[in-house]
């Protein structure tokens, strides 16, 4: 059985994440515009607000940019140094890419596993934003995100060992 035809779940996998990480980030977006001109609108037209917005406009911004993040490892184009390809040997780079996904995996992982630790002393502490909302469930972005791009980052060390890093 080929390499790829073994990996197929993982493609379709891989398809219907980035499908929903835009549409997601699509949703998040227009979220973020429609509370911000509201808020705008209120204060500007009929010198009030709602004082949940300005929190909610916060939210949505960590939302953004979590799965902006997400986003940015599935198109390899987050924030990388590629001084080895300058340097090592052709030959090499495919394993240095390998070492590098696997570390940015643990870096991603510890992340998620401090983020969860602090999203259950937010639900411990009995938290709330928004007007009653309780924190953790607007938080729990934070290790999900987290644990995703992990994820997506063992993918792609796995696809390099066996020779296939197409993104």
């Amino acid at each position: 059985m080929s390499n790829q035809r073994r990996f197929v779940w993982l493609e379709l996998a891989e398809r219907i994440g980035r499908h929903a990480e835009t549409a997601l980030l699509t949703v998040l977006l227009t979220a973020l515009i429609g509370i911000a001109c509201t808020q705008i609108l209120l204060r500007n037209v009929f010198a009030t607000g709602l004082s949940w917005l300005d929190g909610g406009a916060q939210m949505l911004v960590l939302w953004i940019a979590v799965v902006g993040a997400l986003a940015a490892s599935r198109d390899g184009r987050h924030i990388a140094i590629n001084l080895s390809a300058r340097i090592l040997p052709a030959q090499w780079n495919r394993w240095v890419t390998v070492v590098v996904d696997c570390f940015a995996m643990l870096v991603a992982g510890r992340f998620a596993w401090h983020a969860a630790g602090f999203v259950a002393d937010s639900k411990a502490f009995g938290d709330e934003l928004l007007g009653g909302v309780p924190a953790w469930t607007l938080q729990l972005i934070l290790p999900v995100g987290f644990a995703l791009i992990a994820w997506r980052f063992a993918i792609f060390a796995l696809r390099g060992c066996i020779g296939s890093r197409a993104k």
